[in-house]
């Protein structure tokens, strides 16, 4: 018979580990709500509410994503897209400045109060100590904001600014917007950066670019990326 043998991660919990990591993972991966989550774990006959729910997310998942980064850290792309988009708090403007390569992963994430120059430098500070290296070229859109930051802090790289270029990073917030309407709103500029800073590595784990590859090698690549969670979710079945 198949055990799941428990890591010292799990110690002190009621529920097994692949409970907890299935619950998590089915939270992080798709765009449910806790309830929706604690439903489909009820069909399953675990009853477990949601709010044990949300801890896990917050526990377990701040560490998987943490090691996600960890393993990809240096490895993502040399061609970096920048854009910025407003999200409303309480009523109050806040920008999620995020990254992505060229192939789509998601480099870094950071939620500020302003959207200027300074607010364009922390990002690109972060960038560069997260990734190890700077890029080869930089592409963003015509906020000037990020032509005066990446002269002081990366004047050598290659900078494109231009509307039409951006649509890769511009599309990658639409997760965000998906699980800000589930959500119907983040509660504050911690809690939204929470959110991106364990969502974005986790989806950056199971994103798959599917130009120029075959369904097979897709599914290869899929069943690639459900054993590397498993090894992060410290599942080992005996």
């Amino acid at each position: 018979m198949t055990q799941v043998t428990r890591d010292s991660l799990y110690r002190r919990h009621r529920f097994p580990a692949e409970v907890i990591a299935h619950a998590v993972w089915l939270y992080i991966r798709f765009p449910l709500s806790l309830r929706m989550v604690e439903d489909l774990l009820a069909a399953r006959g675990i009853i477990v509410s949601h709010q044990t729910v949300r801890f896990w997310v917050e526990k377990f998942g701040r560490h998987f994503a943490n090691d996600i980064r960890r393993r990809s850290a240096g490895k993502l792309g040399d061609k970096w897209y920048l854009d910025e988009v407003v999200i409303s708090i309480g009523g109050t403007k806040h920008w999620l400045w995020r990254a992505v390569d060229q192939d789509g992963f998601v480099l870094d994430v950071l939620v500020q109060s302003r959207r200027n120059a300074k607010a364009a430098k922390r990002l690109m500070r972060k960038l560069m100590k997260g990734q190890r290296h700077s890029p080869r070229v930089m592409i963003t859109d015509k906020l000037r904001s990020y032509g005066a930051a990446k002269r002081d802090i990366m004047p050598g790289v290659e900078h494109r600014s231009h509307k039409g270029l951006n649509n890769r990073a511009e599309n990658s917030h639409q997760p965000t917007r998906r699980r800000e309407r589930i959500m119907k709103g983040f509660k504050s500029a911690r809690h939204l950066q929470r959110f991106v800073s364990i969502h974005d590595p986790v989806a950056n784990l199971f994103h798959i670019p599917r130009h120029e590859i075959s369904s097979d090698h897709h599914r290869e690549l899929r069943t690639e990326a459900m054993e590397l969670w498993n090894q992060i979710a410290r599942l080992q079945t005996t």
